[in-house]
């Protein structure tokens, strides 16, 4: 049978199997009042039965894609938070989730009837309604809405996760593109937030309901492997791995509750995946989990595993002492059981396994003041940082983008100087720790220490290293830090500085350019009443006199035509003179973003160069005999500016030498050598074969000015092998 067949029959299998499901089990306003009734007052009970008929009300006549009313839906959803032991508010709103989106009731409606938390939970639930231009636009906006409603009230996205949860069980009614485009969804974005809010029950089912969804039969194929493994020889080493560890504990006198854990079809799938292994490696890790009464006995739990099976070197995880930023806690260690089979030993208290599987919602289900409220904190903390990306970000797709780096599935643990722990996303570096000291730490950086010894900002750091930052009040963020960066904090306030930055040294720019064109016509900025020529600011597109410098900074607006209509604009009588004629810019080094050295031709200060405003990225400095330079005086003289560099001046410098060489072993060596001996320094090397015996060399240097690439130069000339040295220069 055909890939494609095969595709469609576990579709269609799917759609049954979600249908036959609600027709099994409709949930009922009656029995979600008896569960209520377990744990909640008679009061709370009857504002979920009275959302109920408010919401049945609204709902009248609608029905879902399986037949039945549209009210089993919100009831649905309402159980799961009923399952979790959920508020009255919580499981009200659930009930009411869609009444907003989907008829015409109103928050202030819901808000009269039900409170202002249940009003507050279904609008941060209840999807924008306007129309966007695409369903990533869409999808991205809801995203930013959400972020800023769970921010006021963590039950926002309980209820959101419940909703997402059920329409997942029922996702097989869906039309096959709706079905893959929300499975696509869950498994980038709901999993993963169940996972950083450490509902780890929820987010599993939302994985294994994605994956059979997106994936049916990679699902069922990797299904059918792991029930052949499980009923020949999986299953009842897995018992005797268990019953070891029952005789052990016991022997030792510590009551503990052993059970053998079996990975998830997606756990497996995507071990297969980044792992590149085949199934048998992945199902021959076994997961044990001990349950424990207290902490002490978690670390006596994991003496009596050491002594039991051979533990593996470096794999040994306290999450107890340093909880994971979700609130995780447990002991992880990876022991070689029987028959040289390995497997993770996970142990942990009663309490720490109830908020393991249900996070933020666990403290109802273990009762633990303490607990609560610091796994709560951890929840809201993280939200916070959600909510900050989400007003940093530029637009709704940056803070998705950004929002996908935050939710990232590992943690390193870095302590600051003072002993603070502090959690960063895997493959962080100390700029990443920066910024989640303090924003303004992260903007001023200019070095750190690692563990008491000076280390690069794009250093990886590993759990357990003290990290000090060091700070300069002149200091910048560089474009450059986004290229080791990883945080979505770090990353989103990177870019925020940058704009920031750029758009302060456009401003700067501009009024230096539009100064010196107003310089032959014995005129200046400050001349001007502008408060009387906003006219010709509509002119340019534009309504303050920084967003026209700023225009002129980047090269999108040409100072001299600016000039020109200022000065026609202010004197009717003015006769034009030709204000392009205006002395050099000077050029100081480090200016920023909106300065730069054209990399075809690399001057460096000494040269005699030109400026040439080029759109976006304002004035480029080449060269003054850059080929490339030839045809713009041509096409567009007005867009060349003298230029002239100040004494003294700062920064370093990249430009490019060309060498021919004798080809003989370690002439690379003594180039580099050589070039080291000057100061300079070398950030390529390029080597292309002439022929049998010469070779060219091309190397990018960064030099401070002229005289110190002419001492580069003499240097290299002296190498035996190195028969010629010439500049490239555009």
């Amino acid at each position: 049978m055909h890939a494609t067949t095969f595709e469609s029959y576990f579709h269609n299998l799917l759609a049954a199997r979600a249908s036959n499901d609600e027709v099994a089990a409709p949930a009922t306003i009656d029995s979600l009042a008896e569960s209520l009734s377990e744990y909640l007052p008679e009061i709370g009970v009857d504002i979920v039965v009275r959302a109920h008929g408010f919401a049945q009300e609204a709902h009248a006549g609608q029905t879902r894609r399986t037949g039945h009313s549209y009210i089993t839906h919100p009831l649905a959803v309402a159980s799961i938070l009923s399952e979790m032991h959920m508020d009255e508010q919580s499981v009200a709103a659930a009930v009411l989730h869609d009444v907003l989106e989907d008829t015409g009731a109103t928050k202030e409606a819901l808000a009269a009837e039900f409170g202002g938390e249940v009003a507050h939970i279904v609008d941060g639930v209840s999807k924008l309604g306007q129309m966007f231009k695409t369903h990533e636009q869409a999808q991205a906006e809801n995203f930013q809405k959400m972020a800023i409603a769970m921010a006021n009230d963590l039950r926002v996205i309980l209820v959101k996760l419940a909703d997402r949860l059920h329409n997942m069980r029922t996702i097989g009614v869906m039309p096959l593109d709706k079905r893959r485009r929300i499975s696509r969804e869950t498994l980038d974005f709901y999993a993963p937030i169940a996972n950083r809010l450490g509902m780890h029950n929820l987010c599993t089912e939302l994985e294994e309901l994605g994956f059979e969804a997106l994936y049916p039969l990679r699902a069922d194929r990797l299904r059918r492997a792991v029930d052949t493994a499980r009923r020949t020889r999986h299953k009842a080493l897995m018992d005797e791995i268990t019953r070891s560890f029952e005789t052990a504990l016991e022997r030792d006198g510590i009551e503990a509750q052993v059970r053998g854990r079996e990975k998830t079809l997606y756990s497996i799938y995507k071990k297969m995946k980044t792992q590149r292994k085949p199934f048998g490696d992945i199902v021959d890790v076994f997961g044990v989990r001990i349950i424990v009464d207290q902490v002490d006995d978690c670390y006596r739990t994991l003496g009596v595993a050491h002594n039991l099976y051979k533990p593996v070197a470096g794999r040994f995880k306290d999450y107890v002492a340093i909880p994971k930023a979700n609130g995780y806690q447990s002991l992880h260690t990876s022991l070689i059981g029987m028959r040289g089979v390995t497997m993770e030993v996970q142990i942990r208290t009663r309490e720490m396994d109830a908020v393991a599987d249900h996070g933020i919602a666990g403290h109802r289900l273990y009762k633990s003041g303490d607990a609560s409220l610091t796994n709560r904190a951890r929840a809201s903390r993280w939200i916070d940082g959600v909510l900050d990306l989400q007003r940093r970000a530029g637009d709704p797709q940056e803070f998705i983008e950004s929002l996908k780096t935050d939710l990232f599935p590992d943690e390193v643990y870095v302590f600051s100087p003072k002993g603070d722990i502090f959690e960063l996303p895997r493959g962080a570096c100390p700029v990443d720790f920066a910024y989640s000291v303090h924003t303004d730490i992260g903007n001023h950086c200019v070095a750190c220490r690692v563990d008491r010894t000076l280390a690069p900002l794009s250093q990886q750091l590993d759990s357990g290293q003290t990290v000090d930052i060091i700070t300069s009040p002149d200091a910048r963020p560089s474009p450059a830090w986004l290229t080791f960066a990883v945080s979505g904090r770090a990353r989103s306030a990177i870019r925020q500085a940058l704009k920031a930055q750029h758009r302060s040294e456009s401003i700067a720019l501009g009024r230096r350019l539009l100064n010196r064109s107003l310089e032959n016509a014995d005129a200046s900025i400050k001349d001007f009443d502008f408060r009387r020529l906003r006219k010709v600011f509509s002119e340019f597109g534009v309504r303050k006199l920084d967003e026209v410098l700023a225009g002129i900074g980047t090269g999108n607006l040409m100072a001299y035509a600016v000039a020109q209509r200022l000065l026609s604009a202010d004197n009717p009588d003015y006769e034009a003179v030709d204000i392009n004629k205006g002395g050099p810019v000077a050029i100081r080094g480090g200016e920023g973003l909106v300065i730069s050295c054209g990399r075809c031709c690399g001057p460096v200060p000494g040269d005699a160069v030109i400026g040439h405003v080029t759109p976006e990225r304002g004035l480029v400095v080449h060269l003054d005999t850059c080929q490339n330079m030839e045809s713009v005086r041509r096409r567009t003289p007005n867009q060349i500016i003298p230029v002239r560099w100040t004494d003294p001046i700062s920064g370093e410098f990249e430009t490019m030498l060309m060498l021919t060489v004798s080809r003989r072993k370690g002439v690379l060596a003594e180039i580099a050598a050589s070039v080291n001996q000057t100061d300079a320094g070398i950030s390529n090397i390029r080597v292309d074969e002439r022929n049998a015996e010469l070779s060219s060399v091309t190397v990018d240097l960064s030099v401070s000015n002229r005289e110190q690439l002419d001492r580069v130069r003499q240097r290299l000339l002296a190498i035996p092998a190195v028969q010629s040295v010439r500049r490239l220069v555009g």
